[in-house]
């Protein structure tokens, strides 16, 4: 990295995770960059340090259940064993069930007869388990229920979100216009006309659309879509109203996101769209982890030791060992330089510095407390004994 007046800054991560302002961090990156343990690492670290924590996971991936220790989770927080407590902190863990978390809404806010209607109407079926948009609905939706819970209970004082491994992660931040494009859409308003007001309504034009639809739709299936629309009306403003509410926390005080990445030029790149994603929609950005970087203490450069290997029998110790040191040198100047490279942009005028935390490349997997404790060691700085950044990485 460059030594100038510039140069990046390091994320500070355990003072990010220990103020007691912070209560939402939202870790977004593409996929295979180890986002997923991050999150974790990140939520093991701040309940060990006296945080009352949930990990919420968007992304259905198994991953986070497995390396927490927990067989299966599910749209209900589950208190993860194992977690050192002493310092008055605990750590529950979640995945989003968009499904049940429609459910939810419905049951909490129509009367019983609409609720059942809405429940058990084909259209509304399809809609809450694959209509797209749905999953970023009710993602918005769940984590303005969690910040909910905790205000009103004390129940968590920190929410760490896992975002989906792929560049729509960020699409919930999208959610209040486009529920509010629906709930004002032309054809909400179509569907609902035959249900509102006077029969005048009912005009030839929309008489030869309604026709028209039956044809393409099949008169079931429109029925089946009328009636969803009648019954569902009165929750959209109530979707909407939420969704905005949480937004708008989102990008308050009380909220950081962190992008995560890896040293390579695909994933930089990816990153760099999160980053400007992110400080388009004001959202408060709090820095950038770099996992899985090459590091070495040993200065001999990979040519130089490629050189000396060349010099031994090929299957000598010495050789292997200088072979594997080439890789490693080789690895690491070539992060170094993409590093920079990404470091200097971020420097450029029209944009903000970015605070950087860099996670070396680890012997062994991620996947039960003690490796993300270690993870969470390295994101707060501390460091790491000599000889230990070789191997295969914590993925996704």
């Amino acid at each position: 990295m460059s030594t100038d007046d510039r140069s990046t800054e390091v994320l500070d991560v355990t003072a990010m995770i220990t103020d007691p302002g912070t209560e939402i961090i939202i870790c977004c990156g593409s996929g295979g960059v180890g986002k997923t343990t991050m999150s974790a690492a990140l939520a093991v670290r701040a309940a060990e340090l006296g945080r009352r924590t949930v990990v919420l996971t968007i992304d259905p991936a198994r991953r986070l259940a497995q390396s927490l220790g927990i067989t299966d989770l599910d749209n209900t927080p589950q208190r993860v064993t194992g977690i050192d407590e002493s310092r008055g902190g605990s750590l529950d863990a979640m995945m989003l069930d968009m499904k049940r978390t429609f459910d939810d809404v419905v049951l909490a806010h129509a009367s019983g007869d609409k609720a059942q209607q809405i429940l058990e109407n084909p259209f509304y079926e399809a809609l809450s388990t694959s209509f797209s948009g749905t999953q970023e609905y009710m993602a918005m939706e769940k984590l303005g229920q969690l910040h909910r819970e905790a205000v009103a209970d004390g129940r968590w004082d920190l929410i760490v979100v896992d975002t989906p491994p792929a560049r729509s992660a960020l699409d919930f931040l999208d959610a209040p216009e486009h529920l509010s494009r629906l709930l004002d859409g032309r054809f909400l308003k179509l569907l609902l006309a035959p249900t509102r007001g006077p029969l005048r309504l009912m005009s030839a034009g929309f008489s030869v659309v309604l026709s028209t639809m039956n044809k393409v739709l099949g008169s079931q299936v429109l029925t089946d879509v009328q009636t969803f629309a009648s019954a569902f009306e009165a929750l959209f403003g109530g979707f909407r109203q939420r969704a905005e509410q949480t937004l708008t926390h989102l990008q308050g005080e009380h909220t950081t996101f962190l992008v995560v990445s890896t040293a390579e030029r695909e994933s930089l790149r990816e990153a760099s769209y999160f980053v400007d994603r992110l400080t388009e929609e004001r959202m408060p950005l709090a820095g950038m982890i770099v996992n899985r970087v090459h590091s070495s203490t040993v200065t001999l450069s990979a040519q130089r030791a490629l050189a000396m290997a060349e010099e031994l029998p090929a299957e000598s110790p010495e050789a292997v060992a200088l072979t594997e040191h080439a890789q490693i040198a080789a690895a690491r100047d070539r992060e170094q330089a993409v590093l920079e490279r990404f470091s200097a942009s971020q420097r450029a005028p029209h944009r903000q510095p970015i605070a950087l935390a860099q996670i070396p490349h680890l012997v062994s997997d991620v996947y039960d407390l003690t490796a993300l404790r270690r993870v969470g060691g390295l994101l707060a700085g501390e460091g790491e004994t000599p000889g230990t950044d070789v191997g295969p990485a914590a993925q996704e």
